[in-house]
């Protein structure tokens, strides 16, 4: 069989990327499907927002457990049944009859997510040397980055000349094909010694991931009065501090602080999310100005909000010669304000923009910001040892997940705004500008994270190595620490 003859660093991967890719697929079909969804459910497209941020919130919420189940009960275990789990939330999605159904089936569908994509990434950092783990990175999203390629487009057109609700049918072969692909090549790696699960922890984390980004989400829409939206996030903060005491005294914590101690994985995490809330603001807030402001059809807006993708796409052959050539801290560094810029790019159109235009700058900052999650995610786990990786991954898709959902009730809290200060009920493009600019502008803030770094950090992954300094020391002798 083909499969069985490749290296392992690129089969395990390429296994890993068809849960992605599934879950890839399933979210950027619903990004460009929404102003449908919310007509056939009778709800405001704004308020559809609540659809993205209750999956995103669901992650959030269980991943923290993923760890320590892939490590207790065996990755390839874990990694199937989140598969199913996945895939039965996507079928119950397409049954859905209302807004409150949609949200409590994403929500499922982010269970399922939560264990299905740490838990896979898991067993490629503990089956891949570290020289390869770039290598291994780019393999595991290329075939996944096709999910966002299609989406838009796939979603548009069936969302166009058929029906949404068949959009979510499309994860049930890639669901089987990824279940029979795990069971037969993928080892069922587990730890000898487990400790219990930290349930006090997951109960204050999940309590307060969820009344944060909840409370942050509904803030604004009249779902909920405001002084129930306001209390909720506040409940959320509030338990957040409650666990950080908790797992400052906790040796088994089920979200490890400690792990922020290592520079890298601190500036990955904290960078990493900064730059992701702008990000996760494009899925959500592209479409909407597309289709709501400038009269598209699904169709015709998702062929045009693929481009970003087909430019991810792309960079993925090249991450590795350009983090040899320059080394993570230049890439992060400069590239997050290249990144940002093209976020702000998105204030400029209008619906006299040529098409082409708007293709190329999509194109081109899908490109970018496609190297810095590459060099992210990479740099994030250059310093953290083998035991303490299961913690690692669980703790970088948390703050992964949280930041998207912040993206996403960021720019929905702005454009409700814009929106309630005119005393209107439908959006303008005006109000996609300020939207756009704000993101961009919290993406931009991640340059500080990376500026900390050693300008040697990660170089056992990228292979980079900085010229040696030339200046005297203060000893009469040639510094060359540098090298």
């Amino acid at each position: 069989m083909l499969a069985s003859a490749l290296p392992r660093h690129i089969l395990v991967p390429l296994i890993v990327a068809c849960a992605l890719f599934m879950e890839q697929v399933d979210s950027t079909v619903i990004s460009t499907s929404l102003p449908a969804i919310a007509a056939s459910l009778h709800d405001d497209p704004v308020a559809l927002k609540l659809a993205l941020t209750s999956y995103l919130l669901s992650l959030a919420v269980f991943i923290p457990a993923s760890g320590w189940c892939a490590d207790r009960f065996g990755a390839r275990t874990v990694f199937r049944s989140a598969i199913v789990i996945f895939t039965l939330g996507s079928i119950l999605c397409g049954l859905s009859t209302s807004l409150l159904d949609f949200v409590i089936y994403r929500i499922i569908q982010g269970m399922g997510g939560a264990m299905m994509v740490p838990v896979g990434r898991l067993v490629i950092l503990r089956s891949v040397p570290k020289s390869e783990i770039v290598s291994a990175l780019a393999w595991l999203t290329i075939p996944a980055l096709l999910g966002p390629v299609m989406g838009p487009p796939l979603g548009g057109f069936i969302t166009t000349y058929f029906d949404w609700r068949l959009i979510f049918f499309i994860n049930v072969p890639i669901g089987i094909l990824g279940i029979i692909l795990a069971t037969r090549f993928i080892e069922n790696v587990r730890e000898e010694d487990v400790p219990p699960l930290d349930l006090h922890g997951l109960v204050l984390s999940g309590i307060g991931l969820s009344g944060l980004v909840f409370g942050l989400a509904v803030l604004g829409q009249h779902l909920v009065p405001y002084w129930a939206a306001a209390g909720v996030t506040a409940i959320g903060i509030v338990a957040l501090g409650f666990y950080v005491r908790h797992a400052r005294r906790t040796p088994h914590a089920v979200l490890d602080l400690s792990l922020l101690r290592i520079p890298t994985f601190r500036a990955g995490v904290v960078g990493g999310s900064l730059f992701r809330i702008g990000v996760g603001a494009l899925p959500f807030a592209l479409p909407l100005m597309l289709q709501l402001t400038f009269g598209l059809s699904p169709f015709a807006s998702g062929m045009l909000t693929f481009a970003s993708s087909a430019g991810a796409l792309v960079m993925k052959t090249t991450a590795r010669p350009i983090l040899r050539r320059f080394g993570f801290w230049r890439v992060l560094v400069v590239n997050a304000l290249i990144s940002s810029a093209f976020i702000g790019a998105n204030a400029l159109f209008t619906p006299e923009t040529p098409h082409a235009a708007i293709v190329a700058v999509l194109l081109m900052g899908g490109f970018f910001r496609s190297l810095e999650f590459t060099a992210i995610n990479a740099l994030s786990y250059a310093d953290v040892s083998q035991p303490e990786m299961s913690r690692a991954t669980s703790f970088v898709s948390v703050a992964q997940q949280v930041s998207l959902s912040l993206g996403v009730a960021l720019v929905g809290m702005v454009l409700e705004a814009m929106r309630s200060a005119r005393g209107e009920t439908a959006l303008q493009l005006a109000d996609f500008t300020p939207a756009f600019l704000i993101v961009a502008g919290v993406s931009a803030l991640a340059v500080f994270s990376f500026m900390n770094l050693p300008k040697d950090a990660g170089a056992e992954l990228s292979g980079h190595k900085e010229k040696p300094s030339t200046l005297p020391d203060p000893r009469g002798e040639v510094n060359t620490a540098g090298s």
